[in-house]
């Protein structure tokens, strides 16, 4: 099944798809050993940082390989992109999902910028997904009157013919500072605004309840990637500190097992 046709279809059941960055087989097999377990869906996320870490055919055989093994339905999206020329060769790498980011130029530019993504992908038959508002990047703060504007989310998916919008309720991207609290009647009047899938980026962090209310007001797809990497390196500075070992082979595994643990309690929270 195509994932704009899933999402469609959690969207009617009043779930979400959890989408989980990964940054190396270690990671990327925790994701799936999780899913795996579960017998759930997951979505598989790269960033450009990552195809250029790992090599982008390198990096879409994996995920795929590690797929068809583990019998996990699973799709791979590109994540955060301001680059058309990059989504074109994820496009043509086979990419089940890219998302053009052009958040941060102005409301008539962002729909210019993402009309050109969604005319380029129409052929391919792929997922699209654009961002509106500004959900904080890394070290950046939260600025209220920066959220996504219900009239304006309805005009940019008229205009766009987007498939999943990412908005702008109240989380950022990586760690927060005290209880994150998302604008849940501004998500309510966007999700009757229009019918597009809406995303809820920088979920690593996010209290379970406010994630499920989140669903329960229209959310479809959930993004997890800081807790992802904090988790497998946290594990295996543990390891190490504790561990003469010097066998990668016997290291890796413990924080991969981490990472599915991990997985697991957001599959669950999500579905």
């Amino acid at each position: 099944m195509k994932l704009q046709q899933k999402l469609k279809q959690v969207q009617k059941q009043n779930k979400a798809l959890l989408a989980t960055n990964y940054y190396n087989f270690e990671t990327c097999k925790g994701i799936l050993l999780a899913a795996h377990e579960l017998k759930l869906p997951v979505i598989l996320q790269l960033t450009k940082s990552s195809l250029d870490y790992m090599g982008l055919r390198t990096a879409v055989r994996l995920g795929r390989s590690l797929s068809e093994e583990l019998n996990v339905e699973s799709w791979i999206h590109l994540d955060h992109c301001d680059e058309i020329e990059t989504i074109k060769r994820c496009l043509d790498a086979g990419f089940d999902s890219v998302m053009i980011d052009a958040s941060d130029k102005p409301f008539e530019e962002n729909i210019a910028i993402t009309q050109k993504a969604v005319e380029l992908a129409k052929s391919y038959d792929v997922n699209v997904e654009a961002e509106l508002g500004s959900v904080p990047k890394l070290g950046l703060d939260l600025e209220e009157d920066k959220f996504t504007k219900p009239d304006e989310a309805k005009l940019f998916v008229d205009e766009t013919g987007v498939n999943a919008l990412a908005v702008a309720i109240g989380s950022k991207h990586g760690f927060y500072k005290g209880e994150p609290r998302l604008d849940m009647d501004r998500l309510k009047e966007i999700q009757q605004a229009t019918n597009a899938c809406l995303v809820l980026h920088g979920g690593s962090g996010i209290p379970e309840s406010s994630v499920k209310k989140a669903i329960e007001l229209g959310m479809v797809k959930v993004n997890v990637a800081t807790e992802i990497k904090d988790t497998f390196i946290r594990a295996l500075k543990s390891i190490l500190q504790s561990s003469e070992e010097i066998d990668l082979r016997k290291i890796f595994p413990k924080a991969t097992e981490a990472v599915k643990i991990l997985v697991e309690e957001k599959l669950k929270m999500v579905s």
